[in-house]
């Protein structure tokens, strides 16, 4: 199915709108998930939501969007000493890097992703990650991501294409190009469903969704938020 797509889906903005950005380009979409440990877990459960609020925006998206599929990966949260898989207090690391980076993170998900989409007969896998207005984490930067479809391609003999439309893409931009997409009406069903925050809170709203509002997560989501809709006018 060359025109058939896999988007990591987190529940988050990022990979809310990549979910968006896919329907509107490929013909048949499907979802994947992790279960990995976070402490915000809660990103999982706003899946649904969103996969359905889409679904509900535009006919055409909904009769492209395909199965969601969650893979429980426990094993990469015992093994992760981090601020994301235990209750620790989140900090700047000795090598400079925010105790939330997860070591591995991305390569695990996009392998098994490859694996997933191998046996589903789907080339291309869209993932959110991003080098311009993040938390320097290394394994989103874009020659990983390039170096990693090279392996993928090698490993599996397949060609792969692994797509990341939000890489030079800042937060105030991410916002713009959900409102491209799907109007207000998509840039507020990812504003009061997706979800953030590295802490898991969802009993505080704000102007741009539910988080702890302190964490760098909800940080660069409010900042990016704020930055549209100044440049909105509003």
């Amino acid at each position: 199915m060359d025109d058939s797509a896999l988007v990591l889906f987190s529940g988050g903005q990022d990979s809310a709108t990549c979910l968006a950005w896919a329907l509107a380009r490929h013909a048949r979409v499907e979802t994947l998930g992790f279960d990995y440990g976070q402490r915000h877990l809660v990103e999982l459960e706003c899946r649904d939501g969103l996969r359905a609020g889409m679904a509900a925006l535009n006919p055409d998206w909904a009769a492209r969007l395909g199965p969601d599929h969650t893979l429980p990966l426990a094993a990469l949260g015992a093994i992760s000493e981090t601020a994301l898989t235990r209750e620790a207090e989140i900090r700047m690391g000795e090598a400079g890097l925010p105790n939330t980076f997860v070591p591995g993170r991305n390569l695990v998900f996009l392998a098994f992703a490859a694996a997933l989409a191998y046996r589903r007969g789907i080339r291309r896998i869209v993932t959110g990650v991003c080098e311009t207005d993040y938390s320097g984490y290394p394994d989103c930067r874009d020659d990983t991501i390039k170096a990693l479809q090279v392996a993928l391609n090698l490993g599996m003999e397949r060609r792969f294409v692994l797509e990341t439309p939000l890489m030079w893409l800042d937060k105030a931009e991410t916002w713009a190009l959900a409102e491209q997409l799907g109007g207000t009406a998509l840039v507020t069903l990812i504003r009061e469903t997706s979800h953030s925050c590295y802490l898991g809170t969802r009993d505080k709203r704000h102007d741009w969704g539910y988080g702890c509002g302190q964490c760098p997560a909800c940080t660069l989501r409010a900042a990016g938020y704020r930055r549209f809709m100044a440049r909105q006018g509003q």
